[in-house]
């Protein structure tokens, strides 16, 4: 499991980060089709979930600007007060998503864009079991992450320190499965963060829908 050690780790370079994050990301095409993917399937004024919302942009601002109750989770405090203020539609809370007290069947949808990849493995399968329960039945659940096959590894992402976890596209695929998911669409991609630190990465997009318990065996 991740050290205590590690939340801060990640909370501190996300705060250093800051704006920048959201600079070197805001030219994601695939990122945009995903919340229209979304978009088209909410009923008026839906419940969602974003977590890791960072700067609150784009996620939470386009979800709020089209009438859906928003409610933002991230870690990074630097973050929090960025999306507060950029995004007063939505509400923003700075804490891990896994000590914050949420109903079960309480939202209509929950975004995860990249926020899974400093846990470690077994930490994201039981985070995204965890998320969807927090979906009612027939809700639709959106992952996004950079399909890798690393475990544990220490990288520099936009000149930060951090490690880094991930799946492969098949066993993450197994994994949304896994956990009462049902995929319904994907898309891959490689983009590059407008960032002078930042390399080439595959991004990989699932949209799925809650259908049901989780699959056993």
């Amino acid at each position: 499991m991740t050290d205590d050690r590690e939340r801060p780790r990640a909370a501190a370079a996300f705060d250093a980060l800051g704006v920048e994050y959201e600079k070197a990301f805001a030219a994601s095409k695939p990122h945009r089709r995903s919340l229209d993917w979304l978009l088209e399937r909410l009923a008026p004024g839906s419940r969602v979930l974003d977590v890791g919302s960072g700067t609150g942009r784009p996620t939470a601002e386009t979800l709020a600007g089209a009438g859906h109750d928003v409610l933002g989770v991230d870690i990074s405090p630097v973050m929090v007060e960025l999306a507060a203020r950029q995004v007063p539609a939505a509400t923003f809370r700075c804490a891990d998503i896994r000590d914050v007290p949420l109903a079960e069947s309480s939202f209509d949808a929950v975004c995860v864009y990249f926020s899974l990849l400093q846990l470690d493995r077994e930490e994201q399968a039981d985070l995204v079991r965890h998320l969807v329960r927090l979906l009612r039945p027939g809700g639709y659940l959106v992952l996004a992450t950079v399909p890798l096959d690393v475990e544990d590894v220490d990288a520099t992402f936009m000149g930060q320190p951090v490690r880094v976890t991930s799946f492969p596209a098949p066993a993450l695929i197994d994994l949304a499965e896994e956990s009462g998911l049902e995929v319904l669409a994907q898309e891959a991609s490689m983009f590059t963060p407008v960032h002078p630190d930042a390399h080439p990465e595959p991004h990989l997009f699932l949209h799925c829908r809650r259908s049901g318990l989780p699959r056993m065996g």
